[in-house]
């Protein structure tokens, strides 16, 4: 019988540990806006610079519904502001997007967009 309370207990302590672990996670993770008060428009290209950015990390983009877009491109889609076959559009005018680990990219694929600098580079740590 005592095996099984030790048991207990130690699924018990593995448990509060998972929830304690997720919940600092979860606190360190930021919310950014793209564009700050401005919102997700033209000439947004050089907003990230001089943010540290981490996985996990949410970006708001906030814009008019059926006046822009934000597509989820790879580094190829956000130099030749392309849309690769598959990238995730999104059109709400209220986008939150969780960043991955590594480089993300973000372009407005409307005509002459991303060439007006509807485009963002971010790499997340």
């Amino acid at each position: 019988m005592s095996q099984g309370r030790g048991s207990a207990v130690f699924a018990t302590t593995i448990m509060l540990s998972l929830v304690v672990l997720f919940h600092f996670e979860v606190a360190e993770s930021a919310s950014y806006v793209v564009g700050g008060s401005g919102g997700w428009t033209f000439n947004v290209s050089g907003w990230p610079n001089g943010k540290k950015f981490k996985a996990g990390d949410t970006l708001v983009f906030n814009y008019k519904s059926g006046i822009h877009n934000v597509v989820a491109v790879n580094k190829g889609g956000y130099q030749g502001c392309t849309t690769p076959r598959g990238a995730k559009v999104y059109k709400t005018g209220k986008d939150q997007i969780k960043l991955v680990k590594g480089q993300n990219f973000f372009i407005c694929n409307l005509p002459g967009h991303c060439q007006s600098g509807m485009k963002i580079a971010i790499t997340a740590m």
